[in-house]
């Protein structure tokens, strides 16, 4: 459990807790959070919180000590970094509207667009907000992901600018201080390496016309076997090669191993197999284990028929598909026993559902250096009352 988030919760504790919930550590946070700032440190570059992987706010003071600001992909996460983390704001999505335009001039330092189309449409209205720098997202065309769904570089994506569509808009890039790229997901130095030639060989005529340039999110900077060193040498070779400020904009590396989900089992029986319903859901709860899709660690838990009861366990939903997996355990499962879903504090408090009407989890965070654990807060009917009308 110790790789999954190191929430080491007394039995006094365990019992007390109100499932399901998410738990996070912030002590791992922190631990983060330095290595994070270890490669600012060695490079000089600037490493953004992306909110799109990431926002627990109640967290945002313990961010600013190590990272100098956050990027946003909608109106809504803008208001959080500024009115919460504070620094530099980074604003990038795939359209704005007009109404998003007006909000987001009055919070970001940084607005990137993703087509020479959308500049095009607003670059009147940044010319009167001069200190916004803003940028044109490229699209390399170069996959490093096998998960179609989180490949922003596949065929005909929606996502960047691809090259021909840049060279036939240089005329209109009069204003454009940045470029901002975005491949990777779950992935190594090596990604971005290969990522990175691609973007120098395509789009490098135009890099002494910047000043400033975003690597994008997916690093998977914090993982164990991360090649950090392999990071810091690609981005101070980069900065010596074309003289430009570097953003990256990691959302999972942030929280990745540092928090849990902790459920109940409700009900067992067999229906030809062992089956447990669990107070969580992975529909509503942890969607990435059907969109990735991907089997999520239990504490104690095992491949199916690998210890002596194995059981499939299902969420509270009412979705046929409401299947989080196969466990094996040592003992037979029974009704209240509690199950803890490592690393599920990244894309699941940003991306849950209150389908069903089914509770939120609660979020509690949890000191490991003091063994505090505190209730930051409790969802009730009014959190799914007030998403409908």
């Amino acid at each position: 459990m110790e790789q999954f988030g190191r929430i080491k919760l007394s039995e006094q504790q365990l019992n007390e807790l109100k499932t399901p919930c998410y738990i996070v550590n912030e002590s791992k946070l922190e631990e983060n959070l330095k290595l994070l700032k270890y490669v600012q440190d060695n490079t000089g570059a600037k490493i953004l919180l992306a909110f799109k992987g990431f926002a627990m706010w109640s967290m945002a003071k313990l961010v600013r000590k190590y990272l100098p600001g956050t990027s946003a992909s909608s109106v809504s996460e803008a208001m959080l970094g500024r009115n919460e983390f504070g620094g530099e704001l980074h604003c990038y999505a795939p359209a704005y509207s007009q109404a998003d335009m007006d909000a987001h001039v009055k919070l970001a330092n940084h607005i990137v667009f993703n087509s020479l189309g959308q500049w095009n449409r607003f670059k009147e209205q940044l010319k009167q907000h001069p200190h916004i720098q803003t940028a044109i997202r490229v699209n390399p065309e170069h996959s490093e992901t096998d998960t179609a769904i989180y490949d922003p570089s596949g065929p005909n994506s929606r996502l960047g600018t691809t090259l021909d569509n840049f060279k036939a808009g240089l005329d209109d890039l009069e204003g454009i201080t940045g470029l901002h790229f975005h491949n990777l997901c779950e992935l190594n130095a090596d990604a971005l390496e290969r990522t990175l030639a691609v973007v120098e060989e395509k789009f490098g005529f135009y890099f002494d016309k910047l000043e400033w340039i975003n690597f994008g999110g997916g690093h998977h900077i914090t993982r164990p076997d991360y090649d950090v060193e392999r990071l810091i040498r690609i981005i101070n070779n980069f900065k010596h090669k074309y003289k430009l400020k570097v953003y990256l904009e990691p959302g999972e590396a942030i929280a990745l191993n540092t928090g849990v989900l902790v459920s109940s089992v409700l009900d067992v029986f067999n229906n030809g197999m062992n089956l447990a319903i669990l107070d969580t859901s992975a529909t509503a709860h942890m969607p990435d284990v059907l969109e990735m899709p991907y089997r999520p660690f239990i504490e104690n838990g095992d491949e199916p028929t690998v210890k002596a009861h194995t059981y499939r366990l299902g969420g509270v939903t009412c979705l046929a598909g409401d299947v989080i997996g196969d466990y094996s355990f040592e003992a037979p499962l029974g009704i209240g026993d509690k199950l803890v879903f490592g690393d599920m504090a990244h894309y699941t408090m940003v991306k849950n559902t209150t389908f069903n009407g089914v509770r939120l989890p609660n979020i509690y965070k949890f000191n490991s250096d003091m063994g505090q654990l505190t209730l930051v807060k409790e969802f009730g009917y009014l959190d799914y009352k007030s998403r409908l009308s």
